[in-house]
């Protein structure tokens, strides 16, 4: 498995594309190069794991800052830098407040440009952005939960429930703690909806019921091991 990080470069211009993805590959990264934003790059998303954006705001037919508050909303919490002509300080104002980590305007220098994506990548990457536990993957970049690389569907509830457990690996969870933590000031906090939703959730990630993550301990609550 690959340690390099991975760049994905966002540039209508192709020849400062090819440029980007040349310096970044040489720095010891991994790029992927689009010349315009498609539904194609949320695939993407899930597929692969980016650790940085670097994205054009002047793409053809839109504001490259419309395509990163959409994915911000879908719940992919990747670094982003904007690397544009917009240079005037609305425009740079504007990126920050559209989710920027850092806003480089052309023309660049090469080094300089190498120098604030790894100090990017270096910030964001202190953050935990995948927790494991057994053959359970979590991706806190797009929320999802994966057993053997294959992503499960869950609803939120279930997603909330089982990233409750995952944090508390080995802990025995009482019914009462779980309402508390999951259901919050939802009005379907009963005991006996816990039950419910966990037996749903055992369905999903241990359908024959061989790995019994999830054990329930009579009169005390549930752990996760």
């Amino acid at each position: 498995m690959s340690l390099k990080k991975l760049v994905l470069i966002v540039e209508d211009e192709e020849d400062i594309l090819e440029l980007l993805e040349y310096t970044l590959q040489k720095e010891g990264y991994e790029t992927i190069g689009c010349l315009n934003v498609t539904s194609s790059i949320i695939d993407m998303l899930d597929e692969e794991n980016v650790d940085l954006i670097l994205m054009d705001r002047n793409l053809p037919g839109s504001d490259g800052t419309k395509f990163i508050s959409t994915i911000k909303d879908k719940g992919y919490n990747i670094p982003v830098i904007y690397v544009t002509a917009k240079d005037k300080d609305e425009d740079i104002l504007e990126g920050f407040e559209h989710h920027a980590d850092d806003y480089i305007t052309k023309p660049f220098k090469l080094k300089e440009l190498c120098a604030r994506v790894q100090a990017v990548i270096k910030r964001s990457s202190k953050k935990v952005e995948i927790l494991k536990v057994r053959d359970i993957l979590y991706k806190y970049n797009n929320k999802k939960f994966y057993i053997n690389e294959e992503m499960i569907e869950l609803t939120h509830l279930e997603h909330d429930l089982l990233l409750e457990f995952i944090k508390n690996k080995d802990i025995l969870l009482s019914r009462d703690h779980l309402l508390e933590a999951v259901w919050q000031d939802s009005f379907d906090k009963k005991l006996k909806t816990v039950n419910v939703a966990i037996k749903r959730l055992k369905t999903k990630i241990d359908p024959d019921s061989s790995k019994e993550y999830i054990k329930s301990i009579r009169g005390e609550g549930y752990i996760f091991c």
